[in-house]
């Protein structure tokens, strides 16, 4: 296999297993820390382990325009999609949540088609989307969770509303002024996007609420998880899949991460196996290949877009 095909493999299996194991580290990590309060942290102590990195290693140009641009990206994905996803869960099922996050690569189609003017998506790519979702439906049976309990309307709606700030991020990045340095524009994303999630956790007065000798071990442990290898592994690997895959095929994850996380679940704590987990996995597998073998490799952006 070509070493840019293995690279292309390794990254989506980053995310892919990386991600799909976060939704239990972020229930256990805002169980005593703020939401907003611990994603803000999360990605600000990423941020800064990652520019001491690249100002160590690389010593990068970076100019005003690569700030402007990796701020927007930053704004979008970390406190629009990540801050959404974090604050719903306080009132959403996990399952439910995992199912509207997985609305990213339909809004992502709809975005490339109406907003950028790539043309009709193709007739593979639009089956492998729907195909993805129908799946997902199929494993997390969301008919079941309502019947279980009443989902809040508003977190719900958040939640559709961090997806499509989510799908704008990823599609903005092919399009943004970036620095030469692919590290050094992840590390201002995370810089830029945790101080919003912070002073946004600062403005709706999650500290009166928060006390640090409260915080449990196992939040503890969850927030070093999800800066380890939630932001400086899975967030760095999913950027430079946008650009080395585009949007469309990287959102893929969306699909997959729940799926892992139910495998993961019957791998580590024994959680049960059924039918319904196979026959899922396997749609939602052969949506991934539909998608893939509709997927064209992005142009490359003019050299005065990316230095």
């Amino acid at each position: 296999m070509p070493e840019s095909k293995v690279k292309l493999v390794f990254a989506f299996g980053l995310v892919y297993i990386i991600w799909g194991s976060t939704y239990l580290a972020i229930k256990l990590a805002i169980d005593s820390i703020p939401p907003f309060l611990m994603a803000g942290a999360r990605h600000v102590i990423a941020g800064l382990i990652l520019i001491t990195y690249v100002y160590l290693k690389e010593k990068p140009s970076i100019r005003p325009r690569h700030i402007r641009s990796n701020t927007i990206i930053g704004g979008l994905l970390l406190l629009g999609g990540n801050g959404g996803v974090v604050w719903a869960e306080q009132f959403v099922p996990s399952g439910l949540a995992s199912l509207l996050v997985s609305m990213v690569p339909i809004w992502i189609l709809l975005i490339n088609w109406l907003g950028l003017k790539n043309g009709k998506p193709s007739v593979k790519k639009t089956a492998g989307v729907v195909l993805g979702l129908s799946g997902l439906m199929f494993l997390i049976s969301p008919l079941e969770l309502l019947r279980a309990e009443a989902v809040n309307p508003i977190g719900a709606i958040v939640l559709m509303f961090a997806s499509l700030s989510w799908a704008a991020g990823s599609v903005y990045t092919n399009y943004a002024k970036m620095p030469e340095s692919k590290f050094a524009a992840i590390s201002i994303q995370m810089l830029s996007g945790g101080f919003m999630l912070l002073i946004w956790s600062f403005i709706v007065g999650e500290y009166k609420h928060f006390n640090i000798s409260a915080v449990t071990v196992n939040s503890y442990l969850a927030l070093i998880y999800l800066i380890i290898f939630g932001s400086l592994i899975a967030y760095s690997a999913y950027i430079w899949l946008l650009h080395a895959a585009g949007p469309s095929l990287t959102s893929t994850y969306a699909y997959v991460n729940p799926v892992v996380a139910v495998f993961l679940g019957w791998i580590l704590i024994s959680e049960p196996m059924n039918p319904r987990i196979i026959i899922s996995t396997v749609i939602i597998i052969s949506a991934v290949a539909l998608i893939t073998s509709s997927h064209k490799q992005p142009s490359q952006l003019p050299v005065e877009e990316v230095s």
